[in-house]
This record gives structure tokens, sequence and C-alpha cells, in this order.
């Protein structure tokens, strides 16, 4: 650097949760960050589709602001997820060493099972001038139990969020404690966790809900009579283990 110059500081990455679907559900907080933004990133979508992050906040963006979408495989293998992390934080790089801020958008909150912490933790790693920033929102357990109408915690209630990679063998050992159990991404067990729920009588106080606050969303309650729900991706299911 010649004597004089000016150091670009670098610029800040933001995730900001963008809700569980309804677009009116991302905070005022939020909602003025995406929109101050210069670049907004988000999880590509499959197929060449927009992702579900991006269709949520849509409608706020403006024409001028750069879009970058970010490939995230849907995969368990550790090393082909650490590459994508990588290639993602390379191409967000450039811009924040510019000293621009960059606005990562994500479903739900962006610290409840959101891409954006590997993205956040692969840019600290590789560049420690990397200032983050989260701004918190909606996740979807919390829209789902409002669609439902009922509370999802009451006095001293013991909530266990279980995530999409669960082993069914953990519902066993965690309804013998747990009063209140959510259930991510529920539906390539669905069949499974339905016998279980039959085994210990609590298909009358359990809960699916899919697409939830969006013009889509389903509720199946009375879960007695439907041990073969065929469900979307987007659905999750409640139990209130002990009302």
């Amino acid at each position: 650097m010649g004597q004089g110059a000016k150091r670009v500081k670098v610029g800040t990455l933001y995730g900001i949760s963008a809700g569980p679907g309804d677009p009116e559900l991302i905070t005022v907080k939020a909602l003025r960050r995406l929109q101050q933004a210069a670049v907004v990133a988000y999880p590509a979508g499959v197929g060449g589709k927009p992702g579900f992050a991006e269709q949520i906040v849509a409608q706020w963006l403006k024409p001028e602001q750069l879009r970058l979408s970010l490939t995230f495989p849907y995969v368990q293998a550790q090393q082909e997820l650490e590459t994508a992390w990588q290639a993602a934080a390379a191409q967000v790089w450039p811009y924040l060493a510019q000293g621009q801020d960059v606005v990562f958008a994500s479903e739900g909150d962006v610290s409840f099972y959101s891409t954006f912490t590997y993205l956040a933790q692969t840019l600290q790693q590789q560049h420690s001038a990397v200032n983050v920033v989260a701004i918190p929102g909606v996740c979807s357990p919390l829209a789902a139990i409002a669609a439902l109408g009922l509370p999802l915690t009451l006095r001293g209630d013991r909530l266990v969020v279980l995530p999409a990679l669960y082993q069914v063998e953990d519902l066993e050992a965690i309804l013998k404690w747990a009063d209140v159990v959510v259930l991510m991404k529920v539906s390539s067990v669905y069949a499974q966790v339905w016998g279980i729920l039959q085994q210990h009588s609590l298909l009358k106080q359990s809960y699916v809900v899919e697409w939830a606050t969006l013009p889509q969303q389903v509720i199946h309650t009375n879960l007695d009579h439907q041990p073969d729900l065929k469900l979307h991706y987007f659905s999750l299911l409640i139990v209130h283990v002990t009302r």
C-alpha cells in the first residue's frame, strides 16, 4: 500500500431473518436493512427456480440492488457442504473487501438451523476483519403454533425442537421427559413418527402444519385417522405431550 493511501474498511455481513413465508412477517429492522443494501444475497433455488428466501423478500427489493444467488446443496456429505460454503464465501467476499455491506436473507430466523451461520463462519475463518450482524425474526415453529391458535409453551413446559436429521429413536427417549416437542421438516419420517405417537396415545394432541403463514398453508389435526399423510418439505409437527 502506497504512503498516504487509505485502507478500505471491510463491509459488514448482515444476516436478516425473512420469516416463515408471509412477506409481512419480516421485522421493520430487517426490512430497513434489506432495502438499504446495495448487495443482497440469498440461498439459490433448485432447478433454476427462485429460492424460498428470495421469494419472501422479492417484493421488497429494488431493481438497482445487486443480487447474489448462493448455492447450498441439500446433502449430508461434510466435504461437499464445506466446498459449497467456501464457494459462497468467495462470491460475497469481494464486495465486503471493497467496503460494501452485504445482506443475506434467510427464511425463518438466521440463528435457527440457517445456512447463514455457515456462510458467516466461513467468512470469519478466512477473513478475521469481517463483521457479522444477525437480525432476528420469526421462525417456523412460532408461525405454526400461531396458525393453530394455541400457545407453544406454558409455565414450566420443557420444549424440545428436533431438526430434520434426527433419528426416530430419539423421539422415544424425548417423549419420556419433554412437555412439548417440535419436529422440523417431518415429511420424510412422518409414517414412523405417526406409529410412535400412536403407541404413546399422543395423536389427538399432535398437529401438522404445512407452508405456515402462506396462502397454501394446510393444517392437519385429528392425526388418529391420518397415518399416511403426504407432506411437503416445509412441514412440521407439534406434539403437546402433557396436555
